[in-house]
């Protein structure tokens, strides 16, 4: 495993987030074998891997949606309400009969509540929200009727909505067309320009070296974390494509160290 020494002494004391012996499974099979890294606040993160690597998983322990088998998750300067998820597109029903601006007003259910219509400031800021992303004039549009393109630019609306420190996102340019992953890729960098921390689940390696400083790479396991160029190596990539099968239900129960 090659992990780069400045994201392990350094950060494992700084405000952010501390992987410590994490362990995740679904019924008791494999996802992330004994996890240890430390992510820096203010990092801006690529984790990579093959299919079944648990990169998903990994962000849903972040959020709570998964729940450890073994250590925890530390986050250090900052609690869980301060962070902003998003989701692969395939979790949005986009059968249920919403307009954007309802859609992107659930951004703020935290400050207005579930049923309470936004404050003029908040409006505002649903209104900068849909600009910064190249909506505006959508907000009647149902959110059945958005392309593959637009429905990413008004989850990344309502990621601006929520205005979190940290923030992950979970393959965001799938599916999008390549001026739609341009415009999105500039708000991350402006996002990474406000000291954010930000997580991004992708496959698309030419754009990790293009824009991601520092990249994790999973097989199940901790490969590779450190800088992009000496984690995307040759070496690294040929290691993870023999690790990465396909997730197995018959796949042996993760075992604890030293135990049964």
């Amino acid at each position: 495993m090659n992990v780069s020494r400045h994201m392990t002494a350094a950060s494992a004391l700084a405000p952010g987030i501390h992987f410590r012996d994490l362990t995740l499974a679904y019924d008791r099979h494999p996802a992330i074998h004994h996890l240890d890294a430390s992510v820096p606040r203010g990092a801006l993160l690529a984790i990579v891997g093959p299919n079944g690597s648990g990169k998903s998983s990994l962000l849903k322990a972040l959020v709570g949606e998964l729940r450890p088998t073994e250590g925890h998750i530390e986050l250090s300067g900052f609690s869980r309400q301060d962070v902003a998820y998003l989701p692969q597109q395939t979790r949005v029903d986009r059968h249920f009969p919403l307009s954007v601006a309802d859609f992107l007003s659930s951004g703020l259910w935290r400050e207005c509540g579930a049923t309470a219509a936004p404050c003029s400031a908040a409006r505002e800021r649903l209104a900068v929200a849909l600009h910064q992303v190249g909506l505006r004039g959508f907000e009647r549009r149902l959110i059945g009727s958005l392309s593959g393109g637009q429905l990413q630019r008004l989850l990344f609306a309502r990621l601006i909505v929520q205005e979190r420190p940290v923030v992950l996102l979970d393959e965001p340019f799938n599916a999008v067309d390549e001026r739609t992953a341009r415009d999105l890729l500039s708000l991350i960098r402006d996002w990474h320009g406000e000291s954010r921390t930000i997580l991004v689940v992708t496959h698309d390696l030419d754009q990790v070296r293009a824009h991601f400083p520092t990249t994790l790479m999973l097989a199940r396991e901790l490969l590779s974390y450190g800088s992009t160029a000496e984690v995307l190596t040759a070496a690294n990539l040929l290691r993870a494509r023999r690790m990465g099968e396909a997730f197995d239900e018959q796949a042996a129960l993760c075992r604890r160290r030293g135990g049964t």
